[in-house]
């Protein structure tokens, strides 16, 4: 059996090898990277990738990639691109064609059909005078020295400098579009950061019937019967529409701490004067980062001219995952 050391060493000699592989690449860029960027940028379509095997599999990623960064990109099997999948490609799209080899017979077969197409074609291979890469248009250098595999055979290094290099090649096209946080959003709505961007306080905010509200004349026994019967364990105290308090459980207490009769005592008399407000066209992360920053677990929301239009609390955020 072996023991945790020899586990170890191989695992550092495959770090090493393909930090090594993509460390390389920095040195042998030269101008057609720039090249195949204007290319894209100058596309009226998509960047078509394709590869075969594990090339395929790093074209898929690639692809994805490319897609959520700004850049619309999608993914051909070559192998289903000669039996109809072809039709998915037009004159307006670039193929980003991966082959380390630069002789993977299956994307061989398309350069033909491309070329009567007249689609640029950017080859990233490991062997510019390969059959790709001297059919390309732009080609790409992925070459490294050896595999991480001891054997020299199973694509390691290879594919980790082809996936780096087509992440170089998403990122710079995202630069040069300027591709901004929101639009990643836009891409992602499922995900923490499109919530965090994409969602705001009036999309997670109590209101109307659900909105707990009291006149600033009324009683505390009515405000703490609004509370009960709108479980937010607060309640806005009101002149109209504009808000002019809020009573909260810590109010509450408080006023109980001072011997003040409930059933008597006017609510304005207990509570939280002034108290902090968020616009409803606030991002909800905005509200997040408001109760942080005052220790508070509740916030009145108000529109764009100060009337009450709405409440929420930190559990309110926590269901729509912006927390």
């Amino acid at each position: 059996m072996q023991t945790p050391d020899f586990f170890l060493a191989c695992a550092q000699r495959v770090l090493l090898a393909e930090a090594q592989a993509v460390a390389a690449l920095v040195a042998r860029l030269d101008p057609a990277f720039a090249d195949a960027c204007r290319l894209v940028l100058a596309s009226q379509g998509r960047v078509v990738v394709i590869g075969m095997g594990k090339s395929g599999h790093v074209a898929r990623k690639i692809a994805a990639t490319m897609a959520s960064t700004g850049t619309p990109a999608f993914f051909v099997h070559p192998a289903e691109a000669v039996h109809g999948d072809l039709g998915m490609i037009t004159r307006q799209d670039v193929v980003l064609a991966l082959s380390n080899s630069g002789e993977s017979d299956e994307v061989l077969a398309l350069l033909p059909s491309l070329k009567r197409l007249g689609v640029p074609i950017i080859a990233m291979t490991g062997n510019r005078l390969s059959t790709l890469g001297q059919a390309a248009t732009v080609h790409l250098d992925a070459w490294v020295e050896q595999e991480a595999c001891p054997l020299n055979l199973a694509p390691t290094s290879s594919t980790t400098a082809s996936l780096a290099l087509g992440d170089a090649l998403a990122v710079a096209l995202l630069e040069a579009r300027g591709f901004r946080q929101e639009d990643f959003a836009l891409s992602h709505p499922g995900g923490t950061l499109g919530r965090r961007l994409l969602v705001h306080v009036a999309d997670v905010m109590r209101q109307g019937d659900a909105l707990p509200v009291v006149a600033d004349t009324a009683l505390l026994k009515d405000a703490l019967l609004e509370i009960s019967r709108k479980g937010l364990g607060m309640t806005a105290v009101v002149r109209g529409e504009r808000v002019r308090g809020i009573f909260t459980d810590g109010d509450l207490r408080r006023a109980l701490d001072r011997g003040v009769d409930v059933h008597t005592a006017a609510v304005a008399a207990v509570m939280t004067p002034d108290p902090a407000t968020i616009r409803s066209d606030a991002l909800a992360v905005e509200a997040v980062q408001l109760m942080e920053a005052r220790r508070i677990n509740g916030l009145l929301v108000t529109s764009a001219d100060g009337r009450l239009v709405g409440a929420l609390n930190m559990h309110d955020l926590l269901r729509a995952r912006v927390v």
